[in-house]
């Protein structure tokens, strides 16, 4: 596995990047777009940069702008812009509403309108005809377990070792990307490091070597698997439900990771 070195301009690229992202309407916050910038800069694999849900554009600016930094390609954004995830019906003010005209906008408005490889389609048809490899998969589409689910299985199996998967609102009240993370990423000795930066996680894929991180991502499963029976309904949250999901999040760590803390960990296998 390949050594994850971290580009010495970094926090300046990730810095001009986040300027222009946080012009984009959306749900990220800075510290998820440094991480995600940080992620798709950093991987230590070959392939594409892959974003399932792009919505106004606000996470594909990020990468984007990091990506023409660094000669790492087009973004691959793939998005129906039609509302259909839980976190966008109060959003729709008509059953024909879509993003899709202010995503080209706000590309074009970035300066990365070239450096973006747009799909309007679902995942689940772009996946049935993908070939190519995946340097970093970050999923941000339906959130329903169902949905979740079908963009994970659909366009993982192309992810190459030492790449990074991620996906958005794990630690938000909807029961598909908490749920695949922790039975999927963090049970599974196919991944490595693991972590959660605000709502978004993430884990390196590691085929050969991911027990040597089973320790870490079986500790990080046993606090995050408590919020899966409190989602699961993909429901607003009142009451004692409520706060039993607040107290529980809480026990997540979930706090932003510097680049050179995130290399680190990602490369303990090599002293253990």
């Amino acid at each position: 596995m390949s050594t994850i070195t971290i580009p010495p301009d970094l926090d300046g690229v990730l810095d001009v990047a986040w300027e222009a992202a946080k012009k984009v309407p959306g749900f990220l916050v800075e510290e998820e777009a440094r991480f995600l910038g940080m992620a798709a800069a950093c991987s230590p694999a070959e392939g594409a940069i892959v974003e399932i849900g792009s919505f106004k554009g606000k996470s594909t600016v990020m990468m984007a702008k990091v990506a023409e930094h660094y000669g790492l390609g087009k973004i691959v954004a793939i998005d129906p812009h039609n509302f259909n995830s839980p976190e966008l019906h109060e959003l729709r003010t008509a059953p024909e509403s879509s993003t899709y005209d202010e995503f080209v906008r706000n590309i074009q408005a970035a300066g990365v309108g070239e450096f973006v490889e747009l799909h309007r389609a679902f995942s689940k048809d772009m996946s049935a005809a993908w070939t190519r490899p995946i340097r970093f998969l970050w999923i941000d589409g339906d959130h329903t377990y169902k949905g979740a689910k079908t963009d994970f299985d659909g366009f993982f199996r192309h992810v190459r070792p030492g790449g990074v998967v991620a996906f958005h609102d794990a630690l938000h009240v909807f029961s598909g990307p908490i749920r695949v993370f922790v039975e999927d990423v963090l049970r599974s000795n196919q991944f490595g490091a693991a972590g959660f930066v605000n709502s978004i996680a993430w884990s390196q894929f590691r085929p050969k070597d991911g027990e040597l991180f089973r320790k870490q991502r079986t500790a990080l499963a046993d606090v995050a698997e408590r919020l899966i029976p409190l989602v699961k309904d993909d429901h607003e949250l009142h009451g004692l439900k409520k706060i039993l999901y607040k107290v529980n999040r809480s026990r997540v760590p979930h706090a932003a990771i510097k680049p050179a803390e995130w290399a680190a960990l990602l490369n303990r296998a090599k002293r253990d």
